[in-house]
């Protein structure tokens, strides 16, 4: 199965291995990104052969948050907030996903790698929650599920100051599950979804679904006040400013 050219999805051992792949775009969220990550997810739900499922990106990008064309249309008001809900198709996926993080997550393609089950991160690679730096507020559920995984004191200075953290910061505090050499990020990553895949498929459905119950309710309990923030932020001129100045 192929997702077209941002997205591919190759299922191999009950294994679906998700790859973003938009090499011009620095795997930023596009409205044509988000459609065939969404258009991709859809076709695995009802796929029997599915056990596990590897959502990867670029080795230099794994996910760079709302692209351009997105932001504008945001600033625009063309985009309501309320439409944003890549987090949830993810969180709703029915077996268990692991996040192979090879390369940079921000943004709102860190708060993508959030939604699996598992997360790989590389020590070289860089992870940030920029939002603030251009002006508007956290949105896609990051203001609770960064908390959920890094614990309130590190998720609050990474919102408020818009900080780049290199993986290796997270190795030494224990928020994610593996931390390893970028070249071995992909690996560990298969490895993982090898081992979840020899289970049987009812039971790791049943498991999954628990296991990501509290996620779903913090994707869901953040979304009304995140949505306010940006009704707010991405009405002020400085905003718009901001991104102008970053992204033209």
């Amino acid at each position: 199965m192929n997702g077209g050219a941002l997205v591919t999805c190759e299922i191999d051992s009950g294994i679906a291995v998700i790859r973003m792949q938009d090499f011009a775009g620095k795997n930023a969220l596009s409205h044509a990104m988000t459609l065939q990550l969404e258009q991709c997810i859809a076709e695995l739900r009802g796929d029997e052969r599915i056990r596990a499922v590897v959502l990867a990106g670029l080795p230099e990008y794994f996910c760079t948050g709302a692209s351009r064309e997105v932001l504008n249309d945001l600033v625009a008001s063309r985009l309501p907030p309320a439409d944003l809900l890549l987090p949830r198709v993810l969180l709703d996926i029915p077996m268990p996903v692991i996040a192979a993080m090879e390369g940079h997550a921000i943004g709102g393609g860190l708060a993508v790698g959030l939604c699996a089950d598992l997360i790989v991160a590389a020590q070289e690679s860089y992870y940030s929650c920029n939002f603030m730096n251009y002006g508007f507020t956290p949105g896609v559920g990051t203001t609770r599920l960064l908390e959920y995984a890094l614990g309130p004191a590190l998720a609050h200075e990474m919102l408020l100051t818009g900080r780049c953290f290199k993986g290796g910061h997270f190795a030494e505090r224990g928020v994610f599950n593996h931390v390893v050499a970028r070249a071995e990020v992909m690996a560990t990553a298969m490895d993982l979804a090898a081992r979840i895949a020899e289970k049987p498929r009812i039971a790791l459905a049943a498991l999954k679904l628990t296991l990501s119950s509290r996620k779903r309710e913090l994707f869901e309990a953040a979304r009304s006040v995140e949505i306010l923030m940006h009704q707010i932020t991405f009405a002020q001129s400085e905003t718009a400013q901001l991104i102008r100045a970053e992204f033209g």
